[in-house]
């Protein structure tokens, strides 16, 4: 059994134990023999690191009874690192210890949860700990066993964890910048104001937030100020139906200058099957959400339907299939929505029925990354959407200005974006050295452009 901690949790999880007269040779070895550090290490599991945003060189330091390798295939120990954003604004970690080749049979799992107000030296401080739980049982099975010692930080008092906020939480954020150049100067101010409660039974959140851009240009006799504002109020609640089912409701208030709303507003009841539990969404989703909802528009100009507001009924369907395994990461989301009744005079009464196919949008996205052999790793991303329910766009076009800054929404029958990457790497396997200086990156420019000082 191995223990451990995350904030006042605590994890246990049962792993195979070690071969007893193999941990008992490597012991007898290892003390017949001089404690050599370097000669115990070339005989330590060999880590093969994969997980997003992990402090790899503090990690290296503050682990070093085992060796760091670039590539799985050589590795004694694939630790697949995972994670999730918790209701109080942390993260949920979860670390998956596989067994390769003589540790086949030796498989775990662990979990840590780090708060939102941790530090980044404290979050990391704790998934260290939590990786040394789930690394010890593969040392002892090597001779660098004999020089490790399992330690206890202090005794645990049982008691109830009391929340005095009942799983609310509350954040504001405000964000501005300014820049500028003889001929062009640009601001941007944004603001947001959350209230988030999630517990095991349901989720609530609730956002207020707003935006203004503005730019300005005076260049010889041309002189022009443009303006982009948004605000928005973004609502949810979801409750559980059991590991498999939720139910649950969106709604949604918004004014555009982008989109010609002065007001919008939009209620949405929701249903979602996950096909797999979700006490393992960390590893594997399929999910299926079916959304119908109630909209209702009034626009800042007439658009191109000659309409200066709108109430429509539509409905959605969205499956999402994600995948986290040792070979990569895969994600692929189809979704469908269309507008299936509109108002005849745009008030709330007196619907039509619309034909399936007049106002739709169909989006398909994909993410695949892939090991596929050695050193050698591909990564493809991208996103498809076919339009055709811009029903807000504004009836008289738009100015060139408007269009090269993007401050009004433009007519599209489609929109795609594509990313290829292939990665290929080879030589010394090891990755144990971690040296800081002058920083972490490539090096060479030092901020001076592609030409350096020269």
């Amino acid at each position: 059994m191995v223990f451990g901690f995350g904030g006042d949790r605590l994890f246990a999880q049962e792993s195979a134990a070690p071969k007893t007269e193999e941990a008992a040779a490597a012991a007898a070895k290892a003390k017949s023999e001089p404690q050599n550090i370097d000669e115990l290490r070339k005989d330590a599991p060999r880590v093969f690191l994969d997980g997003e945003r992990l402090d790899l060189n503090f990690i290296k330091t503050e682990i070093q009874f085992v060796n760091y390798v670039r590539d799985r295939k050589e590795a004694d120990v694939h630790v697949l690192v995972t994670q999730l954003g918790t209701g109080s604004g942390g993260r949920e970690y979860t670390l998956a210890f596989i067994g390769l080749g003589r540790y086949e049979e030796l498989r775990n799992e662990l979990k840590y949860y780090s708060n939102r107000v941790e530090t980044s030296d404290e979050s990391r401080q704790g998934l260290v700990r939590m990786l040394k739980l789930g690394l010890a049982p593969y040392a002892a099975r090597t001779p660098i066993a004999s020089v490790l010692n399992l330690g206890f930080a202090g005794r645990v008092k049982p008691a109830e964890v009391k929340d005095k906020w009942n799983y609310w939480l509350f954040s504001l954020s405000a964000n501005t910048r300014l820049n500028g150049e003889k001929s062009r100067t640009s601001s941007s101010l944004f603001g947001n104001v959350s209230v988030n409660r999630v517990t095991p039974q349901s989720k609530f959140r609730l956002g207020l937030s707003g935006n203004r851009d503005e730019n300005r240009y005076d260049y010889e006799d041309y002189q022009s100020t443009s303006v982009s504002q948004s605000r928005n109020v973004d609502g949810l609640y979801v409750y559980s139906l059991g590991e498999h089912w939720s139910a649950g409701a969106f709604v949604n208030v918004n004014y555009s200058t982008y989109s010609n709303i002065k007001l919008g507003w939009t209620f949405a009841p929701a249903v979602e099957y996950n096909v797999f539990p979700y006490s393992i969404s960390t590893r594997r989703q399929f999910r299926i959400l079916y959304r119908l909802g109630y909209n209702l528009d009034n626009y800042l100009e007439e658009t191109v339907y000659s309409r200066m507001k709108d109430a429509t009924w539509s409905e959605s369907l969205t499956a999402t299939l994600e995948f986290k395994q040792p070979w990569g990461e895969a994600e692929l989301s189809l979704q469908g929505s269309h507008y299936f009744l509109a108002s005849k005079d745009g008030a709330p009464a007196g619907f039509k029925l619309l034909p399936p196919w007049s106002f739709y949008r169909f989006r398909i996205s994909g993410e695949l990354s892939l090991r596929i052999v050695k050193g050698l790793s591909l990564t493809l991303e991208g996103r498809y959407n076919r339009i055709h329910d811009q029903l807000a766009l504004r009836a008289g076009g738009a100015a060139l200005e408007q269009l090269l800054l993007r401050r009004t929404e433009l007519a599209s029958s489609y929109s795609y974006q594509l990313r290829v990457g292939l990665n290929f790497s080879f030589g010394s396997i090891y990755s144990n050295v971690v040296n800081p200086r002058f920083g972490s990156g490539s090096g060479g420019s030092g901020g001076m452009g592609g030409g350096g000082w020269f």
